[in-house]
């Protein structure tokens, strides 16, 4: 193994291809000449992760509770032929650092639009996940012009009204007593796809730096302030979503003039991750339509 180690650091030393055999049958594994260094950017005390893939016009993956930029490996392959994908992780996850005391979801927006204008974004689509909807929602209505188009994705999206706080407080509930790895995703899904919940779990374990209350914040949108969503909006729940039901979904896909309310089936709370053909080729159909 450590003549194996070190014929591949000569390799990728010098950018190329290696050409080896094990027991017998030939491996080719193939290095880029420049192995580019994902940035970061500092923004009211934070360092945030962040990747750029792709050429096109833009859109943001914002992640939810149980996972990071990791999290969209299945949306990122699909979607970088098309399109400039930005994935990040909110501040105190993944590989983003976050001073004490200054974690608040009320900056996650701020993160987002220094990542974009680091980046030289103008205007980007939003696709967020569970609690990347209070990103992407807020961004979309104090800053209606950086955004083309809105996806929630099985998110409350930080609206306040009597059902999402208690949703929100069953929730939490349901996190202490299962564990995000178990909660976010449907009853049979560890069954029926047992090595992608296994990873599910394991991409949310990376979170080692997370403030012991992540509800701290007051960031909420009072729900007269959806009149005034502009960018076209799609709201996505699924049949099986156990935390945010697809009746309180719909409830609040109704408060914003124009927008698009669609229940996938099968899926339980993370339909990117579970069902990622049937929620990409929804999502995809329209970015096409609006992301341009």
């Amino acid at each position: 193994m450590l003549w194996f180690a070190r014929q591949f650091e000569r390799v990728k030393a010098r950018g190329g291809a290696a050409r080896l055999r094990i027991n017998q049958r030939p491996l080719s594994i193939t290095f880029p000449r420049r192995i580019s260094v994902m940035p970061t950017v500092n923004t009211s005390g934070a360092e945030i992760y962040y990747e750029v893939h792709g050429e096109g016009p833009a859109v943001v993956f914002a992640h939810g509770r149980g996972g990071n930029a990791a999290s969209w490996w299945q949306q990122v392959p699909r979607f970088a032929r098309q399109y400039r994908v930005v994935v990040f992780d909110h501040r105190a996850f993944g590989r983003s650092r976050c001073a004490p005391g200054a974690f608040d979801r009320a900056r996650f927006s701020d993160d987002l639009l220094a990542i974009l204008d680091a980046e030289g974004i103008e205007r980007s689509a939003i696709v967020c996940q569970s609690m990347g909807g209070w990103t992407g929602l807020r961004t979309a209505l104090r800053h209606p012009e950086r955004v083309s188009c809105l996806v929630l994705s099985n998110t409350p999206a930080g609206i306040d009204t009597p059902q999402v706080a208690h949703a929100l407080q069953r929730t939490r509930q349901q996190f202490a007593e299962q564990g995000v790895g178990r909660a976010a995703v449907a009853v049979d899904f560890p069954a029926r796809a047992p090595e992608r919940a296994y990873l599910y779990a394991q991409i949310g374990s990376l979170n080692v730096n997370l403030p012991e209350d992540l509800y701290n914040s007051g960031d909420t949108t009072a729900p007269g302030a959806l009149a005034s969503l502009k960018p076209p909006t799609l709201f996505i729940t699924s049949e099986n979503d156990r935390l945010f039901s697809p009746r309180l979904i719909e409830s609040l896909a109704g408060l914003v003039p124009g927008a698009r309310f669609v229940e996938l089936p099968e899926a339980g709370h993370s339909p990117y991750f579970e069902t990622p053909e049937v929620f990409n080729d929804l999502v995809a159909e329209f970015l096409d339509q609006h992301a341009a």
